[in-house]
């Protein structure tokens, strides 16, 4: 259970703020009592969770591109955060066969700037990279859930750029983040399901759209499977 004792006064800086699991993230920290700086392209729908909820009441927003490090690192320097959580990214698969090369610049080398600025910013004490479990190469069994040593990969440009941000920031914390006084942690998210999601291309916003709307779903792989 998350403890406001440890989280009040703390100073956290989130990359995609505005999209939704930072904003979901953004309301709940700032619940605790967290001190929010977020860092962000604008939000990514119409409408979308962060003007919904006003979330910018509760963080004070930076409009930025994890792919600009300059901006980026000027912005942690500026406001010395304990600890960053980094969920800026490219999202969507089908959007990653459309620009592969947006999808790889923001979820690589965006990532590597994150790290490579953290390193840098002595405040920083803890480094929380959210990836996907779309990072893992999958053959589509379905036969076991994967676990945390799996065989990584991916076949479409999205899953094959987790793939490739696991790979940076497992670079970074044996190379870089190996004492005791910044920490880096890899998360793997599955689906993440709750109110505010309003992106395209989505299972669940899909069906719920399509219920709404009596249109027929789409489904684009029916033989897909999660890992």
């Amino acid at each position: 259970m998350a403890s406001s004792s440890f989280w009040n006064k703390k100073k956290v800086f989130i990359t995609g703020h505005t999209g939704f699991k930072g904003s979901w993230l953004t309301l709940f920290l700032s619940s605790l009592g967290a001190e929010i700086v977020g860092f962000s392209s604008h939000p990514p729908s119409i409408p979308n969770l962060f003007e919904q909820c006003n979330v910018a009441k509760e963080c004070m927003t930076i409009h930025g591109d994890i792919t600009d490090y300059d901006s980026l690192f000027h912005a942690l320097k500026q406001h010395n955060p304990d600890i960053i959580f980094h969920l800026a990214a490219q999202p969507i698969v089908t959007t990653s066969y459309k620009n592969p090369i947006d999808t790889f610049k923001t979820n690589v080398l965006g990532t590597v700037h994150v790290l490579e600025a953290a390193k840098s910013v002595e405040s920083v004490r803890a480094i929380i990279n959210v990836t996907s479990d779309k990072c893992y190469e999958n053959d589509g069994s379905g036969n076991r859930a994967f676990v945390a040593n799996d065989r990584l990969g991916g076949f479409d440009p999205y899953s094959a750029s987790k793939a490739c941000a696991e790979i940076v920031a497992t670079s970074y914390q044996k190379s870089f983040f190996r004492t005791n006084t910044q920490k880096l942690a890899s998360v793997r998210a599955g689906n993440v399901i709750g109110g505010g999601d309003w992106a395209e291309d989505r299972l669940f916003p899909d069906i719920i759209r399509a219920y709404l709307h009596n249109h027929t779903l789409c489904i684009r792989n029916k033989y897909a499977v999660r890992p």
